[in-house]
């Protein structure tokens, strides 16, 4: 199911892939909301939730043209993004993970960046994290790794052609955002940020990493 208001030309395309996160993504939402950069969309893609999550969404539909909601049977965190990312009409494509939030100036701060950077195709990384920073190394899963030296999917902000042009997201079991930022790097100017804009909520407990941590037998 889709619904579509599009009586505007945005600049940025937000994606935000939720399932089950009705208790948290009003923060994110109205984190988006509070920017002083208004010429974004959100498209919403809602991978088959049973909560209350299109109950609470259709009041922000009801009152915002920008937010578009797409819903389709359960198909995890990457074919979801890639659903928004189809869908997106942006120069740009951002992300917003619906149990994090954004500063007020966050995709000010990003597209400014890029239109001062006409070569730079893709920038990452500039984060707040709210509880702890260490997660599951993809490439050895006994142990952790500080967010540091993580690649966090929801601080991309890139040219729309470069997901286009690298199929989105593999979905892969974990760290499909390391896996296309490696694939990113081979063809496209990319650059690592450091304004810490994009807050990431690892306070959740049923989160996507917190949820490999217990998987692997890993206390915080």
């Amino acid at each position: 199911m889709i619904r579509v208001y599009q009586d505007f030309e945005p600049q940025i395309s937000v994606i935000m892939a939720t399932f089950n996160r009705a208790k948290y993504f009003k923060r994110s939402i109205n984190s988006l909301l509070a920017q002083n950069f208004i010429e974004w969309e959100l498209l919403l893609v809602d991978d088959g939730s049973n909560d209350n999550t299109f109950q609470i969404l259709n009041e922000y539909l009801n009152l915002n043209e920008n937010i578009r909601y797409i819903k389709h049977k359960n198909r995890k965190l990457a074919l979801s993004r890639n659903a928004g990312i189809q869908a997106a009409v942006g120069k740009y494509i951002t992300f917003l993970d619906s149990d994090d939030e954004y500063s007020v100036d966050h995709l000010k701060i990003r597209f400014d960046y890029m239109e001062e950077h006409p070569l730079i195709d893709m920038i990452h990384g500039g984060v707040q994290v709210i509880g702890n920073p260490y997660v599951v190394d993809k490439y050895n899963p006994d142990k952790t790794i500080h967010l540091n030296q993580c690649t966090i999917g929801g601080t991309f902000f890139a040219k729309r052609k470069i997901f286009i042009e690298l199929d989105g997201f593999k979905n892969i079991t974990y760290s499909e955002d390391s896996d296309f930022l490696e694939r990113a790097e081979k063809i496209f100017s990319i650059n690592k940020v450091e304004f810490p804009t994009y807050i990431y909520h690892r306070d959740v407990l049923d989160s996507i990493t917190n949820q490999q941590q217990k998987i692997n037998g890993i206390k915080d």
